[in-house]
């Protein structure tokens, strides 16, 4: 019986593990080289229990002089610019603005992100060529339809509520979305770029550790349940010889 009841105690801890993961807003992929032209995902998840996303608010890095949005069913778009300090020049036209936010509500009927469910906004944009070296935040301020406000806006990775991101690196590298790191790289840090990085952006998916990580703790498990199992039938076999 007491073999009975750890293999059962183990095979429910190895059940519960991944639930204690929580989702956070963030942006695929989350490795783009200056310059670059890419299609960026806001992936936002429903958390709140009997309540849906009601409103999403992005606010940008400095440097997005053109952003163009897709029309997610269910959702209006709102793209809010402002003022740029010093006008620029882009393929022979001057620009004088920049995109500062962009705001998403839930319009309905399609497209209601309730608990356990998460909707993705894609954006096509150009990374700006100064940002190498730096991990760019999207402040982002999610509203649900009880009234509760989350705001994803801390710089740090290990914050309850980290800021999404996306690393710059070097021109000419590759387009990356890291398994296993959502939030994207530390504010502030430096990242690398590819040895041999390829004259054309190409989109790679990467794996981290994490995953790595969860497929050791799983074997340990397992094998925990090996080992018992089999002590168990010894004990069994040692009473039927007694007998």
């Amino acid at each position: 019986m007491r073999t009975k009841t750890i293999v059962a105690l183990l095979a429910s801890t190895a059940l519960l593990a991944p639930a204690g993961a929580q989702a956070h807003v963030s942006l695929h992929p989350n490795t783009i080289p200056a310059g670059a032209f890419a299609t960026l995902d806001v992936r936002v998840p429903g958390e709140q229990e009997g309540a849906y996303v009601k409103k999403v608010d992005v606010l940008f890095p400095h440097g997005f002089t053109g952003v163009d949005y897709e029309n997610v069913p269910g959702w209006s778009t709102k793209v809010i610019e402002s003022k740029l300090a010093s006008p620029v020049e882009e393929d022979g036209e001057t620009i004088d603005t920049e995109v500062s936010q962009i705001v998403w509500i839930w319009t309905g009927p399609l497209g209601k992100v309730e608990t356990g469910q998460f909707v993705q906004f894609p954006l096509s944009l150009a990374i700006p060529d100064g940002a190498t070296g730096r991990a760019l935040e999207f402040r982002t301020v999610q509203t649900y339809s009880n009234g509760q406000v989350v705001h994803w806006i801390e710089p740090a990775l290990s914050a309850e509520h980290p800021s999404p991101r996306i690393n710059v690196t070097a021109k000419g590298g590759a387009i990356q979305d890291v398994a296993g790191e959502e939030a994207g790289p530390q504010a502030g840090q430096t990242p690398t770029s590819p040895a041999a990085a390829p004259s054309t952006p190409a989109v790679v998916k990467a794996s981290s550790g994490g995953a790595s990580k969860g497929l050791g703790v799983a074997a340990l498990i397992l094998g925990a349940l090996g080992l018992i199992a089999g002590l168990g039938a010894l004990a069994t076999r040692g009473r039927k010889a007694a007998a």
